[in-house]
């Protein structure tokens, strides 16, 4: 009937969404429009995986003072943190110059190829980590190893595609946690297992091949723990749409009505120029330089004798209070992030954490006045803490950059944030131990003598971070409301 007749015309039915046959990004979409709950599996197999890449990347902290002494590079006492630094930043440099490539070819190929690769280079190259016996040969393995492992970037970008939008912050909470819980574990299993025959001399003898390769053995473990891993990834669902045109008989479903993902309108734009993407990262990076200095500097500083402001730790107990730390992790990660993101959002839990952690950090170099119980209360309570808000942060600039761009542009603007991220890493060791070796040289100074200054500097770069969270540095993404 025509209009204008006094009865309205019937209303246009909706769009009826179909999907390419053989697409496996196709069939993720299907999957989450069928099923609008949480994807326990698939974010079973995001953590393990995870957790796998990440476990290598700190678990020397712990026993790199003692393997620096073993492979005696340092001159003096005071010398070893300077080559622990360099040790400790190799990774991130390897990192620093391959992870824009493995975000490239993962927008390419899929998630999947580079996810497994990632994982088989842990199980081959941390190996080889654990038999060095020269320090060109640790740091070549370890370079070797951060250039492989590029999974961090294509595993955001996965995290956040299995997920309805809904769960979106859930799916990226997955990775930060699951890569804090590697963070903290793989430190205290290198704790707990360096040096057994030192640590253990019922169990091992000096002339076992543990004995002869002190650090063989909590490399071992954690390489059979991603040879595991790397079975499991059989299971692993691709997200990667294959197709390249969406016709008009081909609608594909976005993942986020509020960040379009497949019509790409940003699709010609450079990522370069998209200042979201890029002033997020650039908070990101200054966050996680900061992050990897304190995990270096926090294991330096409690094993270093407290002649040099330090609490005289074992191995043992630095992994053991990093154990505890990453139970914490899991506790707050499991309960708290989620209501707090809902309630606070990205942009607002990041400015919280981020000023918490200026007055936390002022806190550490007084604990070495304490002893016993206190000391042991104080610490732990401060390094639990200081995890979640850590993960808090980084989970949040992780969720502005993926909010930021379209899926066929989310591997690309992961990996130009693990390189940004890697390179600021890379500096975060390097100069943590360079600094830590420079303030136990000034432990009687009049102006913030030793570890004072070593947790000023810290605090400063936090400072640094804190601001980078507001107008006018910080944009986020016009069509989300982060609060």
């Amino acid at each position: 009937m025509p209009i204008g007749t006094g009865e309205e015309a019937p209303p246009t039915p909706p769009a009826t969404s179909l999907y390419v046959y053989g697409c496996p990004g196709c069939a993720i979409e299907r999957k989450k429009e069928s099923n609008k709950g949480i994807p326990y599996k698939e974010l079973f197999y995001v953590a393990i995986t995870t957790i796998a890449s990440a476990l290598p990347i700190s678990s020397l902290f712990p026993f790199l003072y003692y393997m620096i002494e073993d492979l005696h590079v340092a001159k003096t006492e005071q010398d070893i943190g300077l080559y622990a630094g360099f040790l400790g930043a190799s990774y991130f440099v390897g990192r620093f110059l391959s992870s824009l490539f493995w975000g490239l070819v993962a927008d390419r190929i899929g998630r999947k190829p580079i996810i497994v690769f990632s994982v088989l280079s842990v199980v081959i190259f941390n190996t080889l980590f654990g038999v060095s016996t020269k320090y060109w040969m640790a740091i070549t393995t370890r370079l070797v190893l951060g250039a492989l492992n590029g999974m961090l970037a294509p595993i955001k970008a996965y995290s956040i595609e299995i997920c309805r939008p809904e769960h979106h912050a859930l799916g990226l909470s997955v990775v930060s946690t699951a890569w804090g819980i590697g963070l903290v574990v793989g430190p205290s299993i290198g704790g707990y297992l360096a040096r057994p025959a030192q640590q253990y001399p019922n169990i091992f003898s000096d002339n076992s091949i543990f004995g002869r390769f002190p650090y063989l053995l909590p490399c071992l473990c954690i390489s059979l723990f991603a040879a595991v891993v790397l079975v499991s990834c059989i299971w692993l669902p691709e997200t990667l749409h294959k197709h390249k045109n969406i016709g008009s008989n081909e609608i594909e479903m976005s993942s986020d009505p509020r960040t379009p993902q497949t019509t790409d309108t940003h699709g010609g734009k450079s990522l370069y120029k998209n200042w979201p993407l890029m002033s997020s990262i650039i908070a990101y990076c200054v966050f996680t330089v900061h992050d990897t200095a304190y995990s270096e500097i926090l294991s330096l500083w409690t094993i270093s004798d407290r002649k040099y402001g330090g609490l005289s730790f074992s191995s043992k107990e630095v992994g053991q209070l990093l154990a505890v730390a990453g139970a914490g992790l899991m506790v707050y990660q499991l309960f708290i992030y989620r209501p707090l993101h809902k309630f606070m959002g990205c942009v607002n839990s990041c400015r919280a954490s981020s000023a918490l952690s200026i007055p936390l950090l002022a806190v550490f170099p007084f604990m070495t006045h304490l002893s016993g119980y206190r000391l042991g209360l104080a610490l732990y309570f401060a390094t639990i803490v200081k995890a979640a808000l850590g993960i808090t942060i980084l989970t949040g600039t992780s969720l502005l950059q993926n909010y930021a761009v379209p899926q066929s542009q989310r591997g690309a603007a992961n990996g130009i944030a693990t390189t940004a991220m890697s390179f600021f890493k890379a500096i975060g060791p390097a100069g943590a131990g360079a600094l830590f070796s420079w303030t136990q040289k000034r432990q009687h100074a009049a102006f913030f003598p030793g570890d004072q200054m070593l947790f000023l500097v810290l605090n400063v770069v936090q400072c640094i971070g804190l601001v980078m969270t507001f107008k006018p540095f910080l944009a986020v993404p016009q069509h989300y409301d982060l609060k």
